[in-house]
């Protein structure tokens, strides 16, 4: 996948096609046979490293990396994290983001780790999420063998379900966002006509099957972000409330949205091992100083600035993206609308390709004999149009947002993870078991964080269609937590 600038990100990270008959499968697309260089070695084998093996055709440096993993991480995330420290409270949100953006960055670490050691027992270079999962597993205990086979198509599952979700969120984010603007020129109409009129264009972007295309735009929408950003923060500033007109601890119940919200926003693994796998230095992405911390140090800085003062200034009107709070007849106001919601739109195209990709290759490509380039295209079709169906059925930003962070994130950062770790370094699990109860810990505030973050989302989903309809389809939630 050709990302941002034109470098080559390389998204079999996330969309490997899976094979599920044994075969072990190379980075380029290839398997490899039982003795065919893909048998485990022993750890302590030196003679290969897959780092060296890594054939990148434009690999990025460190700096360029740590750009590309800030770029990555400030999208409609950040600007959630006002809506998110309402639901928490500023003392909880500010502990909480901090102690989220640890636990996150060290289940990147862990991951980044144990894909190493398994390319390193197998002897490939790369190996994708899925893939990962299914080969540890296999190296695993006993009873984990069972699930090999199934492990990348749960991994797809989460992964497409992910990608899906964000789709859905930036039709949501730009209709709402282009809504508040024509509404102040133009007679008001609802926020799912203005659903309607995009659907064509997301069509039509969606098409572009060369992400090379897309590049000088994205960087249009980065260069947007960054500008819109900052204008935002003028609008905080400004004539700012007491702290003490705040709540500093918010509810138990209400804390399950902010960490769907914040998971959403901090977690974004696919692209993180993306980019640790594109770098012409990829031993220099872990470590204390490495780009992987230094990346993680700066976004949670931003997201816990963002979300204090937008808490502060906005406080339980505080929407489910800041610019939705902006004043509305303002025209820097409505300027910096009209330019996330042209950035989201481009954006929409790079997060469309991944479900498009994981689907077609793994599952469809060589199903089909005939007419491939035919069917690809049916696929983008329906792959946007039905993330405009559920768009347009729960048009609920805030709720959107936490739903799909506590479903999904939950269980790719957090819990897999863990999973993948425990098999490779199975029996070994350090003294007392330590590195086991570590990650069995992991596993279960994972699972909890999707049960419960999943069912409260819903719920608040489902109470906001009962509730009165306000003037914009987008439910605030502090409408639905009194």
């Amino acid at each position: 996948m050709e990302e941002k600038n034109g470098e080559t990100i390389n998204m079999q990270l996330m969309t490997g096609q899976s094979s599920f008959n044994g075969e072990k499968q190379t980075p380029d697309g290839n398997f490899l046979k039982s003795g065919d260089g893909g048998s485990p070695v022993s750890d302590s084998d030196e003679s290969y490293d897959p780092h060296k093996h890594r054939n990148r055709p434009n690999p990025t440096s460190n700096s360029e990396t740590l750009i590309h993993l800030l770029k990555g991480s400030l999208g409609t995330g950040i600007l959630a994290m006002p809506n998110a420290f309402y639901n928490s409270g500023l003392v909880t949100g500010v502990i909480a983001t901090i102690l989220i953006g640890i636990l996150c960055t060290y289940c990147l670490h862990v991951l980044v780790k144990a894909q190493y050691k398994l390319c390193k027992r197998m002897k490939v270079p790369i190996l994708s999420y899925p893939m990962s999962m299914k080969y540890a597993l296999e190296q695993g205990p006993r009873w984990c063998k069972m699930f090999a086979p199934s492990a990348p198509g749960l991994v797809d599952g989460f992964l497409i379900a992910y990608q899906l979700g964000i789709c859905c969120v930036y039709i949501v984010f730009v209709a709402e966002n282009i809504k508040q603007v024509t509404d102040q020129y133009w007679p008001p109409i609802d926020a799912k006509l203005h659903m309607l009129i995009l659907l064509v264009p997301l069509t039509l972007i969606n098409y572009i099957r060369n992400l090379k295309v897309l590049a000088p735009f994205s960087s249009l929408a980065n260069v947007i972000t960054f500008v819109g950003l900052s204008m935002i923060l003028y609008y905080v500033f400004d004539d700012l409330p007491s702290v003490s007109e705040r709540e500093l601890y918010g509810s138990l119940r209400n804390f399950s949205l902010y960490f769907g919200t914040t998971l959403f926003a901090l977690e974004a693994v696919g692209v993180i091992i993306a980019l640790e796998n594109n770098m012409k230095t990829p031993q220099n992405f872990g470590g204390y100083f490495g780009v992987l911390n230094i990346g993680m140090t700066v976004i949670v800085i931003l997201y816990i600035l963002v979300g204090v003062f937008g808490y502060i200034k906005y406080g339980a009107a505080a929407e489910g993206s800041i610019t939705l709070n902006l004043p509305k007849g303002d025209v820097m106001a409505q300027a910096i609308k009209i330019m996330f919601a042209i950035a989201i739109f481009i954006t929409y195209a790079l997060q469309g390709y991944v479900p498009v990709e994981i689907i077609w290759n793994t599952y469809l490509d060589r199903r089909i004999p005939k007419n491939k380039l035919f069917w690809e295209y049916v696929l983008r079709t329906i792959v946007t149009i039905a993330t405009f169906i559920l768009a347009i059925a729960v048009p609920r930003l805030g709720l959107f947002i936490s739903l799909f962070g506590a479903l999904c994130l939950s269980a790719l950062g957090l819990a897999f993870p863990a999973i993948i770790e425990i098999c490779v370094m199975w029996p070994d699990m350090g003294p007392g078991m330590s590195s086991l109860i570590k990650n069995i810990f992991l596993i279960l505030f994972g699972i909890v964080g999707l049960v419960v973050g999943t069912y409260v989302s819903l719920v608040d989903i489902v109470n906001s269609f009962a509730a009165p309809v306000n003037s914009t389809i987008i439910a605030n939630s502090s409408d639905l937590h009194q």
